[in-house]
Formats: structure tokens, sequence, C-alpha cells
């Protein structure tokens, strides 16, 4: 099982990731990750593609994406989280990772790049600041469960 986390940066993407690793024992990979897995790019994405055709409810892969042309390596079926955030607050987190400061180019950029994933298909829709994280990762577990037809004990 494939479970794709989807969002701008900021927006609480690798919080959720971090709970749902340790909730479904997956393995995680956020972004150019798999480019670790082989020499070369092209090489990298197919092994990755392929671990992740191969992914069960045992051994689940959990993609963290926040970059559109990551995308296209999500398989079809995987279950897709979409993680938004208000505009101010993912301001307020960059500035934070940059000692406080938000230089205007890194501020126009993330205006220009707010909700460019807004209209990506989606199973959950997590609201950064408004949703429960354990209760969403109990329903992503109950999801998972119930797409693979497996027990969790």
């Amino acid at each position: 099982m494939v479970v794709g986390i989807i969002g701008e940066s900021c927006t609480g993407k690798s919080m959720l990731a971090e709970k749902l690793r340790v909730l479904l024992n997956a393995e995680v990979y956020t972004g150019k990750d798999y480019l670790r897995l082989a020499k070369n790019e092209d090489m990298a994405k197919k092994i990755f593609q392929n671990k992740m055709s191969e992914a069960t409810f045992e051994l689940p892969v959990i993609y963290v994406v926040s970059e559109k042309e990551h995308l296209e390596l999500l398989p079809e079926k995987a279950y897709r989280i979409l993680v938004t955030a208000e505009l101010d607050t993912i301001k307020e987190r960059f500035a934070g990772r940059m000692h406080g400061k938000l230089p205007a180019p890194v501020a126009d950029m993330l205006e220009r790049k707010h909700g460019c994933f807004d209209s990506e298909k989606y199973d959950i829709h997590v609201k950064s600041g408004e949703s429960d994280l354990d209760e969403i990762c109990l329903s992503v577990q109950n999801a998972v469960k119930a797409i693979t037809g497996q027990s969790i004990y």
C-alpha cells in the first residue's frame, strides 16, 4: 500500500508522515529521496516506482510530495492525503525555518505556489491547524485496512 501525502511546503506533511510511519510501520520517502536508490536519476525512479508497486499492507510506503512534478511518481491507486494550510500560516512556518525572516522573493514564491495542489485528486483533506492528526491517522489506518482487506493488530 502506498500513501501519498501531498501539499505545499510548511503545511504539516512531515509531521503527519512521521505519525503514520509509526502507526503503519511504513517506510517514508520525501521529494527526491528516491535518488539514493541508484546512481542515476532514471534508474532511481524505476527502482522507486517498483518499490511502490510492491508495497503491501505489511510493508507500506509513504511518499511525501511538495513539488507537482513528483505527483507522477505516485501510483494511481495510492491513498492520497492533501494537506493544506492558510498562506499566513505557511509564511510564518517558513520564516521560522529561515531564522525568523522571510525574504520578499521567498514570500512571492510562496504566494505564487499557494493552492497549487488544491485541484489534485485526494482521498482525505487535512487542514493544518484545524484537523486532529491523531484522528486523521486513525482514519487513514482504517481506510488502508479497508482497501487492503487486512486486519490491524
